[in-house]
């Protein structure tokens, strides 16, 4: 048994912890409760859309529709590993999580949030492949290689989930069991350690860092080759149309890494947990709930497969 920093307090193993949320009376908590559920709920049925789209109707069978469908996957399952946890705190006067559960909670959310991150950027190199190699890109972007993109992102974010796992929960904590977030997080946790928490901090920033950079690296690259190809084409229709894609996939990627940017991937990041919940919000429920809606009001394609599906729903 080792001993805190004024080797007064010993470390015993925490079983709970205790998730202390947002701050506010029961009318704040029951007002919070209503909008987390709405935003949920329709994250919930853009994402499980957008999968059925593109599951069910031929036409969207494409390599951009595969890459979205498994976006829509992992948007509804991160929010799904924070939110029902959340939302029964909210109504609840015992906000406890046990050491196991919260380990579990901050693996599986590491690893989809991760592996968004890298979704995105082999979607822009999809748009690449499409739209400056069309003639190479039947076989550049075929089934084989797109499931092996995607399997490599979820091995990529699997890597990464049990690095910031290992490093954070192996932490003696000691100081106190209550969490200052709504979910099991790196920047609070830290704050509860009872150890030297600088190479665990270093870690987050250098590994946050390398991933946010690298993979927003080859997003400008692929929309750089992108903007100068549209702009030599001579259709303007032509040039208006994948605008339009490209611009739903900028507008994603944009409002992702903006707000992943401010939350791990700066140093100091983690000194205030009020604007860090309110940044935890935006990446984890309010995008999650936009990206359909994203790729849907601006996709033709999306919109006649709703139709279709519209249709065929109404001569059952």
């Amino acid at each position: 048994m080792s001993s805190c920093g004024n080797g007064n307090l010993s470390v015993m193993p925490l079983q709970e912890f205790v998730l202390e949320g947002f701050a506010g009376g029961p009318q704040t908590q029951a007002l919070l409760f209503a909008l987390f559920l709405a935003l949920y709920v329709v994250d919930i049925l853009g994402n499980l859309t957008m999968i059925v789209l593109t599951t069910l109707d031929a036409r969207l069978h494409s390599p951009m529709y595969f890459f979205l469908k498994n976006l829509s996957f992992v948007d509804l399952c991160y929010s799904s590993v924070i939110y029902p946890k959340a939302l029964f705190d909210l109504m609840s006067l015992t906000k406890v999580i046990t050491f196991e559960g919260c380990a579990t909670q901050f693996f599986f959310f590491s690893l989809l949030i991760t592996t968004e991150g890298f979704l995105l950027a082999v979607m822009a190199y999809d748009r690449f492949m499409a739209i400056c190699s069309p003639l190479r890109y039947p076989i550049s972007m075929r089934p084989s290689v797109c499931a092996r993109l995607v399997l490599g992102c979820y091995c990529g974010g699997c890597l990464n989930s049990i690095l910031q796992t290992s490093f954070t929960f192996s932490l003696p904590f000691c100081s106190s069991n209550h969490i200052d977030h709504f979910f099991c997080d790196v920047p609070p946790l830290l704050k509860l350690a009872c150890a030297d928490t600088t190479i665990n901090e270093l870690v987050m920033f250098a590994i946050s860092g390398l991933i946010i950079v690298g993979t927003i690296l080859v997003v400008l690259t692929s929309y750089g080759y992108i903007t100068g190809t549209i702009l030599r084409m001579r259709s303007g229709g032509g040039r208006h149309k994948l605008f339009s894609t490209c611009g739903s996939h900028m507008t994603a990627v944009s409002l992702f890494y903006g707000t992943v940017f401010v939350m791990y991937a700066q140093p100091g990041a983690v000194q205030s947990m009020e604007q860090g919940k309110v940044v935890s919000v935006f990446y984890t429920l309010v995008i999650p709930m936009l990206n359909p809606l994203i790729y849907s009001l601006r996709n033709k394609d999306v919109q006649d497969a709703l139709q279709r599906l519209g249709q065929r729903h109404t001569a059952t």
